[in-house]
């Protein structure tokens, strides 16, 4: 199949790490997770293949044209998103894309094709309500000694789509890999709660894990905040509120590919307009789909690069090549360095937005879930 060929906007695109990170992570033969009630939660690591081995991963088709150092694993997995034949975003309504197959699924898809299965998972997992209307899934380690450090992870899906499912992977490699306690947290969505309702979910779970830390094994003194996309720039916008809140800062912020600002025309977003599996018109949806208004779109939890970013906490930043976010990851890095913020940037060559969980094909997400994790555990030791 020559992907150039194909319409890459017609790809439902924010949801590739739970399911595709946990490739090396997760496990049809880990433990179920569990409600707080002690009822089986749904499993998203099911569809897993069963035990084993790895095998290659080489794509089929032609590089695409929008991707010309497109990685050989990425694009395999780019190869089989486009086999889903999923409907552009910008003709679906929010409850259609949220039905569409993910990367996640393209990942797992060349999982199996590749014959390669995930060790049995290394935490414990049980959902449970953190504030009224924001659910949660803590992620405890089965080695080590509590009380843990916390990450509180922040999922992507353009603040419409996704879920702490489609993201389990991310969240499990962050807890095994750092050995931190890790609240993924489900906050609400957009178009239903619109902004600022899922920046407001993601402070308030925040909070209740500063509180609650002891409750769940964890340390309220070492208490970090993580995301991706959307997630990412929700863990940004979290920092700001917790300082001018007067709210104990994070120790630590990782933010993978974050949205970090409402301006379609950076030259990321120029030079992406028909990359998968995010591209500017899927974008463009997401803002119509969660800001009330454009005025939206300048508010400094959205608009992370024209924010006042002093007094932060250090900070990793992760990027893709081919994303339409790129070019406003790097400006928020550098705005960062200047207002005082240690910063570890890395751009990793040839993968596309949604890579970083996906480390059982990528091998560029399991350097990046290194450096990340590395990052972590040292700010949280």
């Amino acid at each position: 199949m020559n992907i150039s060929s194909f319409r890459p906007a017609a790809l439902s695109w924010l949801m590739a790490p739970a399911l595709a990170g946990g490739l090396l992570l997760s496990s049809c033969n880990s433990q179920p997770t569990t409600t707080e009630t002690g009822q089986p939660a749904t499993d998203p690591t099911t569809n897993a293949p069963a035990s084993g081995s790895t095998g290659s991963v080489t794509p089929t088709g032609a590089k695409p044209a929008w991707g010309p150092n497109l990685g050989p694993e990425m694009q395999a997995v780019i190869e089989q998103l486009i086999s889903f034949n999923n409907k552009p975003l910008p003709e679906l309504t929010a409850v259609q894309a949220r039905k569409q197959p993910s990367p996640a699924d393209a990942a797992m898809k060349q999982m199996r094709a590749s014959n390669i299965t995930p060790p049995p998972m290394q935490a414990d997992t049980v959902n449970r309500t953190l504030v009224p209307g924001v659910t949660g899934r803590i992620y405890t380690p089965k080695t080590g000694t509590a009380p843990y450090p916390v990450i509180v992870y922040y999922h992507g899906g353009g603040w419409v789509i996704a879920t702490i499912d489609t993201y389990h992977s991310s969240a499990q490699a962050l807890a095994e890999k750092t050995g931190a306690v890790v609240v993924s947290v489900e906050y609400r969505k957009g178009p239903e709660n619109k902004f600022p309702t899922a920046h407001d979910d993601a402070f308030a779970a925040y909070q209740w894990a500063l509180k609650n830390a002891a409750s769940i094994k964890g340390d309220p003194n070492r208490v970090a905040v993580a995301g991706e996309s959307a997630g990412g720039g929700l863990a940004a916008a979290v920092s700001m509120m917790a300082r001018d809140r007067k709210v104990a800062l994070p120790k630590y912020q990782l933010l993978v590919y974050p949205i970090a600002g409402s301006a379609t025309n950076t030259p990321s977003y120029q030079a992406n307009t028909e990359t998968a599996p995010l591209n500017k018109a899927g974008m463009e949806w997401f803002f119509k789909n969660y800001l009330r208004t454009p005025a939206d779109g300048q508010d400094p939890r959205v608009n992370l690069v024209a924010a006042n970013l002093k007094g932060l906490p250090p900070t990793t930043i992760i990027a893709a090549e081919y994303d339409p976010l790129t070019s406003e990851g790097k400006t928020l890095a550098d705005n960062l360095q200047a207002a005082g913020v240690k910063v570890n940037y890395k751009l990793y060559e040839g993968t596309t937005h949604e890579f970083f969980g996906m480390a059982g094909v990528v091998p560029q997400a399991d350097a990046a879930q290194a450096v990340a994790t590395d990052d972590l555990k040292n700010a949280l030791k």
